[in-house]
C-alpha cells in the first residue's frame, strides 16, 4: 500500500509540476506549442503504465524478479518486448528524421540496426539463456576469474548505457517541449523522474509490459502513417520518390549556400539544385567516404549483440527454445517497423516540408529535425492522430530508457556489489536497495548528459552507443563463449582496449569534438563517422594476444573449463529453468 502510494504521489507532482510549468509557459510560446489532445493521451498512456507498475510492484519480490521478471515471459511475449526495446526514439524519430534529411543514405541505420539480429540468432540467443542468470556479464565471466571479468562487463555496461540513454533524453524532451509547451531542460527532468518510478517500483516485470504494450501500439501508428502517406501516390514508391525529388530540387533553388557556391563557381543554379535534389535517391550524402560507410555499418550490426539492455532480455525466458523464438518474432516486428520508417521519412518530405505550418521564420523544423514524425502524424491523421502517435513516441523513448536503466542497475548491484564486493554473498533484498540507489543515479546522469547533447540527431546518438559495444561488450562476450583458448587476462585487457578506443576516438571525432564540444570545423583528431572498424579490431586483437601470451595455471584451467561451458551452452544441462533438449 505504501509503494503505490508513493508512486501516485510521486505521478502527481509531476503532472502537476508539468501543467504549472506548461502554463507559465504559454504567454512565451507559440499557441501550437500546447497540444491539449496530446497532452490528454499522454495523461491516459501514464496512468495507464503506472496502474502496470503497481501491480508490478506486488510481483517484484526477490532480486530475480526485479532483474529477469522471475524468468516467466513467453518466446512471443519477449519478442514483442525486445521489438518495443530496440523500436526505440533512435528508430521511430531519429531515422525517419535521417531520411528526410539524407534520403537513402538515411537507410544505412534501418540495415544496420536489423542485420545484427542474424548474428544474435545464431549465435548468441541460445548460449546466453543457457549460461547466464541477470546479466551478459555472467555469460562472458561463465569460465573466468569473476572479479576482472565483472569489472570490465560493468564498465562497458555503464558507457553503453549512458550514450544511449543521452539519445532517449534528447528525443523526450523535444517532444515535451514541442507539445507542451516547456523549456527543453524541464521536460528532459520530467521523463527522468518517470522513468526513474517505472524502474524504482516495477522492475523487468513492468519494463516488459510497457515495452510489449508500446510496441504494439507503434507498429499499428507507423502502419497507419505508412498507409496514409501510400494512399496519396497509389500506393506507388516511385511515385513517392519522384515527388521528393521535386521537393528537394525545390527548396534547394532557395538556400542560400548553394546560391552563393553558384554565384562564386558561375554553375547553373538550377542545375546545381537539381542535383542536390536527385542525391536524396543514392550514397553520399550522410556517409561520405567508404571506410566510413564500413565502420558505421560494423557497428550497428555487431553492437546490436553488445548492448546490455537487449541481452538481459534473454534471461526473462525459461529456457533457450524460448529465447530462439523471442529473436525470430523480435526480427519479424523490427523488420516490417524499419521498412515503415522509410516510407515515413519520405513521407515526411512530401508532406511536411512542404507545409508552412510545420516550419518556423526561417523555414527549419519546427521542434528540431527529429521531430518529423510527429510533424507527418499532424499531417496525415490531424490533431486527435498527432496526441496518439505522440503519446506513443514518448511511451517508446520511457520504455526504453527503463530497459536500459534496468541493465545499468543491474550492472552495478548484480557485478560489482554482490559478485565482486561481497564475493558472492550479498542477500536478496541488499541486492536490490543497491540496484534502485544506482537508478536514481543514472537517471539524475542521464538528465544532465541529455540537456548537453540537446542538438545532435538521436539516431547517430545511438550509432555512437553501438560503436562501443561493438568494441567492448561483443567481442569478449564472442570470444569467451566460441574461442576455448580466451583467458581472463585476454578478455579484460582487449575488452578494455576496445572500450577505450572506442570511447576516446568517439570523443574526438567531428560529431562531439566539433559539433558539440564546440571547437572549431576541421579540428577533429579523428576524421570518420564512426569508430568501429578501428576499436572493434583493436578489441578482438587485444584478447587474442593477451590471451595467447598468457601462461597462468588460472588460464590453463579456463581452457580446460571449455568443454563443460560448451556442453551447457548447446544443450541447457544444467541451465536455471532448463532441462536440456
Amino acid at each position: 500500500m505504501r509503494t503505490s502510494k508513493l508512486i501516485f504521489g510521486l505521478l502527481a507532482v509531476l503532472a502537476s509540476g508539468a501543467l504549472l510549468a506548461a502554463g507559465a509557459d504559454m504567454g512565451q510560446v507559440e499557441k501550437q506549442a500546447t497540444n491539449w489532445t496530446a497532452i490528454a493521451m499522454f495523461g491516459v498512456f501514464v496512468a495507464g503504465t503506472m496502474f502496470i507498475t503497481k501491480w508490478a510492484a506486488s510481483k517484484t519480490k526477490s532480486a530475480a524478479d526485479f532483474y529477469t521478471a522471475g524468468g516467466g515471459i513467453t518466446g512471443f511475449q519477449n519478442g514483442l518486448a525486445i521489438a518495443g526495446d530496440y523500436m526505440s526514439a533512435a528508430s521511430f524519430l531519429g531515422i525517419s528524421a535521417a531520411v528526410m534529411a539524407n534520403g537513402y543514405d538515411g537507410l544505412i541505420y534501418a540495415i544496420g540496426f536489423l542485420v545484427g539480429w542474424p548474428i544474435i540468432t545464431f549465435l548468441m540467443a541460445e548460449r546466453l539463456r543457457n549460461l547466464g542468470k541477470f546479466t551478459f556479464a555472467d555469460v562472458a565471466g561463465y569460465r573466468f576469474q569473476q572479479t576482472p571479468i565483472r569489472a570490465f562487463a560493468a564498465s562497458g555496461t555503464l558507457v553503453v548505457v549512458a550514450f544511449y540513454l543521452i539519445a532517449q533524453m534528447v528525443g523526450a524532451g523535444q517532444l515535451i517541449k514541442l507539445l507542451f509547451g516547456l523549456e527543453y531542460w524541464m521536460a528532459v527532468v520530467i521523463v527522468g523522474a518517470l522513468m526513474m518510478v517505472y524502474v524504482l517500483f516495477g522492475g523487468m516485470t513492468a519494463t516488459t509490459w510497457v515495452q510489449i504494450i508500446k510496441a504494439v501500439l507503434l507498429l499499428c501508428g507507423a502502419s497507419f502513417m505508412a498507409f496514409m502517406v501510400l494512399i496519396k501516390f497509389g500506393f506507388s514508391p516511385e511515385a513517392m520518390f519522384a515527388k521528393a525529388v521535386e521537393i528537394k530540387t525545390g527548396l534547394a533553388l532557395k538556400d542560400a549556400k548553394l546560391i552563393e557556391e553558384a554565384a562564386k563557381t558561375g554553375k547553373d543554379i538550377a542545375v546545381l539544385a537539381a542535383a542536390k535534389g536527385d542525391s536524396i535517391m543514392g550514397p553520399g550524402s550522410f556517409v561520405k567516404d567508404p571506410i566510413s560507410a564500413i565502420s558505421f555499418g560494423m557497428a550497428l550490426m555487431f553492437g546490436t549483440a553488445g548492448l546490455p539492455h537487449i541481452l538481459m532480455r534473454f534471461f526473462t525466458v525459461p529456457d533457450a527454445k524460448e529465447a530462439r523464438k523471442s529473436v525470430g518474432w523480435a526480427t519479424v516486428w523490427i523488420g516490417y517497423f524499419y521498412i515503415l520508417t522509410f516510407i515515413i521519412g519520405f513521407g515526411a518530405i512530401t508532406f511536411v516540408l512542404t507545409d508552412p505550418t510545420f516550419l518556423d521564420a526561417k523555414g527549419v523544423l519546427k521542434g528540431g529535425g527529429n521531430m518529423a514524425a510527429i510533424h507527418l502524424a499532424n499531417a496525415v491523421g490531424g490533431n486527435v492522430f498527432l496526441g496518439f502517435i505522440s503519446a506513443v513516441a514518448f511511451a517508446t523513448i520511457l520504455a526504453v530508457v527503463a530497459g536500459l536503466t534496468l541493465s545499468g542497475a543491474s550492472a552495478v548491484s548484480h557485478d560489482l556489489y554482490a559478485t565482486v564486493f561481497k564475493k558472492g554473498n550479498a542477500d536478496s533484498a541488499a541486492e536490490l536497495r543497491v540496484s534502485r540507489i544506482t537508478t536514481i543515479v543514472l537517471g539524475v546522469i542521464a538528465v544532465v548528459l541529455g540537456i548537453a547533447f540537446e542538438k545532435q540527431n538521436i539516431a547517430f546518438m545511438v550509432s555512437l552507443a553501438f560503436a562501443i559495444a561493438a568494441s567492448a561488450n561483443f567481442p569478449v562476450l564472442f570470444m569467451s563463449v566460441l574461442w576455448k583458448d580466451c583467458t581472463t587476462k585476454g578478455a579484460v585487457i582487449g575488452g578494455f582496449l576496445g572500450l577505450i578506443a572506442s570511447v576516446a576516438l568517439t570523443v574526438v571525432s567531428p560529431s562531439v569534438w566539433e559539433v558539440t564540444l564546440g571547437n572549431p570545423k576541421g579540428s577533429a583528431w579523428f576524421p570518420y563517422t564512426s569508430p568501429c572498424l578501428f576499436s572493434m579490431t583493436i578489441g578482438f586483437v587485444g584478447i587474442w594476444l593477451f590471451s595467447i601470451l598468457d601462461r597462468s595455471a588460472n588460464a590453463q584451467q579456463e581452457r580446460a573449463d571449455f568443454a563443460a561451458q560448451l556442453i551447457r551452452s548447446e544443450t541447457g544441462i544444467g541451465a536455471s529453468g532448463a532441462s536440456g533438449h
